[in-house]
């Protein structure tokens, strides 16, 4: 596993994701531990390290 900090796109605190690291992609959508807004989540693995992330709001 994985600890990726980032920047939520809806209330722009700092917040952190447990990303497995033998899933060379992933893509699912998991609340703001802050605000509890949806996101959509969107990461990349090649040999164990994270080679792209990317967060999007999902609107409401």
């Amino acid at each position: 596993m994985y600890e990726h900090f980032f920047q939520c796109p809806h209330c722009w605190e700092s917040i952190s994701f447990l990303l497995d690291t033998s899933v060379s992609f992933q893509e699912y959508i998991e609340d703001c531990e802050v605000c509890c807004n949806p996101i959509q989540v969107r990461a990349k693995f090649s040999a164990g390290q994270l080679i792209e992330f990317q967060s999007t709001s999902i609107e409401q």
